[in-house]
């Protein structure tokens, strides 16, 4: 049922008021293009930190993989652990404190131009700026979609006018403040975000009669799995699925490995590493973002996972067929539901600073990366131009793919599709990105042959190998005549366990084989 609160309409225009402040003061602060590209590189810790969380954590996580938890159960927590480990200590630590020295060495302001100048190619800075302009839109849509069907089923909004909105109000002050104004809204809504979730575990606890009837409950449901469920390898929400079954090859190759391992090459999460003064800066952010990371991913998919309880005892359903077979209106029906009118504004106001921080995050990559990166660096091979105003135009033209997106796709798609972004990215730039920081012998066309094989081994898998995609596209069976050009075990492996192996050795070989960076470059990209 929609919410009437007479608050709704104060809170959320005071809310929006203080966004746009803040866009505005971005705004302001933006004189050059590094306070556009990188804030200027003078970011305080605390503000990368809740910005780096509330970009990695969208409506995606809580609204997405929130609603898997309530498909597949409590074995998604090991996504919160490889979040946690990963996506934050060793992003932060190993990766990011390299990542800022050598960005500043080189004075690179994108992703794909540190790994560009690392290597001397344009070839890689051009074609790494092609994939995000071309592929994060899609990541970019199933975030617009989680706050969308959130608005929609709490305010009896229409889905498609719920998308255009919030894609409306993200280009205002993403297009005008750049990354300054981007990290500065993030942070606010990385706030909302932490305190919404605090709320949200302890009143499910509460409506759910304590934190031990909760998870007993849960566990005694396992004779309520449907056999669909059953014959895939689900054993209960409670309990890891069967070792070896689809569900378990979904669960670990997919959800947590995909994404888990995916966060480490993500171009708009990289990028902020090179927005601080120092190393210590980089250091302090951990205290910040290990606790935020664990209540938004921690929280979201028990939730989701105790959902079934709620739904069980109110509706003598499991929370999939409460939500009609779609696992995005999972959290939604839930939080609607259950959960008193006034928190279900709050929750809202939650997933809107979930999505905006993400979109705004998405947008400026995407932008940079067609403007700056592939037009300014590739097409017009570093030409000096009017960069600033061709990364505007880039946004804009992202945000509109991103939105016809957000009307397109299929149901359930969310956590998918957010996987295949990760695992598309971490075949494609993580075998590069590891050997720029780390291994001073990788070679330009190590680099270049890694990028190559990562990205087409990764589509390919998707087209023609991993049945969750290749069966909906249909490519193989018209090329074929079968669904799948593997069969068994295969098809649910994902691409992140066999492209990105592939893509490091190759880059290994052709290093070894190939003449290496000459010694006055690695002294400018390493300093020593």
């Amino acid at each position: 049922m929609a919410v009437s609160t007479p608050l709704l309409g104060v809170i959320v225009l005071i809310y929006l008021m203080i966004i746009f402040y803040l866009g505005l003061l971005g705004y302001k602060k933006t004189k050059e293009i590094d306070d556009y590209m990188v804030a200027g590189r003078s970011i305080h810790p605390y503000i990368l930190a809740l910005s780096y969380g509330a970009t990695f954590i969208s409506t995606s996580a809580i609204i997405g993989f929130g609603g898997a938890a309530g498909a597949l159960g409590m074995g998604l927590l090991w996504l919160a652990v490889m979040n946690i480990v990963v996506g934050i200590f060793i992003a932060f630590v190993v990766f990011g404190k390299r990542t800022r020295r050598m960005g500043a060495r080189l004075n690179a302001v994108t992703f794909p131009e540190l790994l560009g100048k690392r290597f001397q190619s344009r070839f890689i800075q051009g074609f790494s700026g092609a994939i995000i302009g071309i592929f994060m839109p899609l990541y970019a849509g199933i975030v617009l979609i989680g706050g969308a069907r959130f608005v929609e089923t709490t305010l009896g909004v229409n889905y498609d006018i719920a998308v255009l909105i919030l894609a409306i109000i993200v280009a205002a002050y993403v297009i005008t403040g750049g990354l300054i104004a981007v990290m500065y809204t993030d942070a606010l809504q990385g706030a909302f975000m932490f305190i919404g979730m605090i709320v949200l575990l302890a009143l499910t606890y509460i409506k759910l009669g304590g934190v031990t009837a909760a998870h007993e409950a849960l566990s005694g449901m396992t004779g309520l799995v449907p056999e669909s469920l059953v014959a895939g390898g689900h054993l209960g929400w409670t309990t890891m699925p069967a070792f070896g079954s689809p569900i378990w090859w979904t669960l670990v190759s997919t959800l947590v490995l995909g994404v888990g391992i995916g966060v480490l090459a993500q171009p708009q999460l990289a990028v902020r590493y090179m927005t601080v003064e120092n190393d210590r800066a980089l250091s302090r952010a951990v205290l910040v973002g290990g606790p935020f990371i664990l209540m938004m991913t921690g929280v979201a998919f028990t939730v989701g996972a105790l959902s079934n309880v709620y739904f069980q005892k109110t509706q003598g359903i499991i929370a999939v067929a409460a939500a009609k077979g779609n696992t995005d209106l999972i959290i939604p029906e839930f939080i609607n539901g259950a959960m008193p009118e006034l928190f279900v504004v709050l929750f809202m106001l939650t997933l809107l600073a979930a999505a905006m921080s993400t979109l705004s995050s998405q947008f400026h990559t995407m932008g940079t990366a067609i403007g700056h990166d592939f037009y300014r660096e590739f097409i017009k091979k570093g030409e000096v131009g009017q960069t600033v105003n061709i990364t505007r135009l880039g946004i804009a033209l992202t945000i509109i793919t991103s939105v016809i997106l957000a009307y397109i796709l299929p149901i359930s798609i969310i956590a998918r599709a957010t996987a295949i972004f990760f695992g598309l990215c971490a075949a494609a730039f993580l075998p590069m990105y590891v050997g720029a920081l780390f291994w001073k012998r990788m070679t330009r066309e190590g680099a270049i042959a890694s990028l190559l094989v990562g990205t087409a081994g990764s589509l390919f898998w998707l087209t023609f190998i991993h049945s969750k995609e290749a069966v909906p596209l249909g490519i193989c069976k018209a090329l074929f005549g079968v669904d799948t050009l593997l069969t068994g075990t295969w098809t649910v492996v994902d691409p992140i366990i066999v492209a990105t192996p592939i893509a490091m050795i190759v880059a290994i070989v052709v290093s070894l084989a190939t003449t290496p960076p000459s010694a006055e470059h690695l002294k400018d990209c390493y300093g020593k």
